[in-house]
This record gives structure tokens, sequence and C-alpha cells, in this order.
């Protein structure tokens, strides 16, 4: 980008930041806390064919879009990862994050393991942290204690979160595993990670 097009805002400390881990581990919460206490945060937002509902804002929860739309995406390369879940499609627009990032704010997604490996192989210089909880018998009483779901449902839902564990243990796709034992401590935790990988890169280009 030529200085002509720059903002008075804009910095070269464009960060994108990968946050991922198991369901019940309370990366969502931890992942809203980096945001509000990061003034330059914004939070990607990911196109979706599942049916918008009256509770969603366009642009704000999902970008809508049809599937012959996202598969036209997809093939054109627009996506920096995708995932196919209950068979509704989800991506991550990669020119947006690639345009935040330029501009020099810190740009946040929260995506599965799955969707991590994808980032990463576009986007090796993302920031990568997965969320653990402090031992799985905690996770599964964080399941339990939601009370969204039948036992059934939640002994299912403890397996994949353990998979996914195993997974990112393996993969080498995050730079920091964070273990969630208190909700503030762990997002202070994830606050401070992030100026000191945006410290550390500073000081690189010095």
């Amino acid at each position: 980008m030529t200085d002509t097009h720059r903002l008075a805002t804009d910095t070269d400390d464009g960060l994108v930041l990968i946050i991922s881990g198991p369901s019940g581990v309370g990366k969502t919460t931890i992942t809203r806390g980096v945001e509000r206490t990061i003034p330059d945060a914004v939070f990607s937002v990911s196109a979706t064919t599942r049916p918008k509902t009256s509770a969603d804002v366009e642009g704000v929860d999902y970008h809508f879009v049809d599937d012959a739309t996202f598969e036209s995406m997809k093939t054109n390369g627009e996506f920096l990862e995708t995932a196919d879940i209950y068979g509704k499609k989800y991506g991550t627009p990669r020119a947006w994050v690639e345009e935040q990032q330029r501009r020099g704010r810190l740009v946040i997604l929260e995506i599965d393991v799955e969707g991590a490996k994808q980032v990463k192989a576009k986007l090796p210089e993302a920031f990568s942290v997965f969320i653990l909880p402090p031992t799985e018998d905690v996770l599964l009483q964080r399941l339990r204690g939601r009370k969204r779901e039948d036992a059934a449902a939640i002994e299912k839902r403890f397996a994949a979160a353990r998979e996914e564990i195993a997974v990112a243990r393996s993969c080498g796709v995050y730079d920091v595993f964070l273990v969630n034992t208190n909700l503030d401590e762990s997002i202070a935790r994830a606050v401070e990670l992030v100026r000191s990988e945006r410290a550390r890169r500073r000081s690189k280009r010095a």
C-alpha cells in the first residue's frame, strides 16, 4: 500500500489473531474480552449459507449468501478458510481480513482447528492461540453446567472436544496454548500475549 492510500489511523502493527478451543472452554468470552480491551481490534465476520434468523444482523453476525454464491467465492479463492457444519457452509472472507491487517488492525478469527490449519497455510504470519480447559473433568462439568443439551449430546460434544485438543497439540499450527482456569485472568493473559507479539514484531522491523 502506498502512503497516499494510508489513513491517519493506519499503522504497521497489523496482526491476524486466531483463537480456537473446544466447546465449553470459554473461547468466545475470551475472544470478546480481547476485542473489547485492544482498541484497534476487529472481529472477522464469516460468510454462511445458513438461513438468516430474526435475531441475526447482516454484516454483524454473518454475511448471508446462497449456496451458489458461496461456491463461486470458494472457487475464486475468496476465503481464507471454509467449513461445512451440519450441512451449512461457513467461510472467512480473505480480502477484508488482509485489508484490515494492512491497515494495522488486530484481526480476530475465532475458528476451529481445521480452519486454523487452512489460515496458517495462507497466512503463516498469523498468531494462533488455542484455549485449553484446566482438566478434562472441568471441561465436562462446564458442558453439563450450560444445561443446553441432554446427556448423550454432551458426551458426544465432550468426545469431540478431546479429539480437537489432541489434534491441536499435534498439528503444529498453534503458537500458544492458554489454559483457562479463570476467565478474567485468561482474557488478561491473551491481551498480554497479543501485545507482546506485536512488540516483538516491531523490534524485528526496527
